[in-house]
């Protein structure tokens, strides 16, 4: 009799075993279904290779493998306030022409802190590795030396000229003076869409 109900436990718990297995199966399945279909109906902003939802308070797709938190902080500032950034921007025949400005003194600092760090970094070929960073600057990393700069603080806000004699760096730098100008038009919704396509 004894034998009899040790195998009727043992039944018993490996059936709750495979039960417990099979719903943690279904769960992390229908979970990913649910995530996928909430998704695909514009019911959730889910967006990113490793399918994660975006965040807009703590922007984790501002971080980067090579960046640093201040780099990341600046990114946020200007996301946050994209509002109060305006922009013009005039293409060169070897470059671009750019006046950026924000009504927000503190934002404005943020921009300048930006400018000159990604200025240099494209100097120094140092790539932060931003996450939502568009692939655009990536000849930047691997070809900067071949792009002048000038940079001047006016009352209009802070100009950057940018040329070169590579026609591909010409070509990118319009790009990116153009994709530049959407984020300040647009902010987190103009990322989350190139991000999407």
């Amino acid at each position: 009799m004894r034998t009899l109900l040790k195998k009727r436990w043992i039944a018993i718990g490996l059936l709750a075993i495979v039960v417990l297995v099979a719903a943690g199966v279904f769960f992390l399945k229908g979970n990913a279904f649910f995530m996928m279909s909430h998704h695909m109906s514009g019911s959730n902003h889910m967006h990113g290779a490793d399918g994660t939802g975006h965040d807009e308070v703590n922007m984790p797709g501002l971080r980067g493998a090579n960046a640093t938190p201040e780099e990341s902080a600046e990114l946020a500032a200007m996301f946050r306030n994209f509002k109060t950034i305006t922009r013009d921007v005039t293409n060169l025949p070897n470059g671009i022409s750019t006046v950026t400005q924000s009504s927000d003194e503190d934002v404005m600092d943020q921009l300048v802190s930006h400018i000159f760090g990604m200025i240099g970094r494209v100097e120094d070929k140092d790539d932060p590795q931003i996450i939502i960073q568009s692939r655009t600057l990536d000849i930047f990393f691997e070809r900067g030396d071949g792009i002048e700069t000038e940079i001047e603080l006016t009352d209009k806000g802070i100009v950057v000229i940018q040329t070169s004699e590579d026609s591909e760096l010409i070509a990118a730098l319009q790009k990116h003076a153009a994709e530049v100008t959407d984020l300040a038009d647009r902010g987190m919704a103009a990322v989350h869409e190139k991000m999407m396509q």
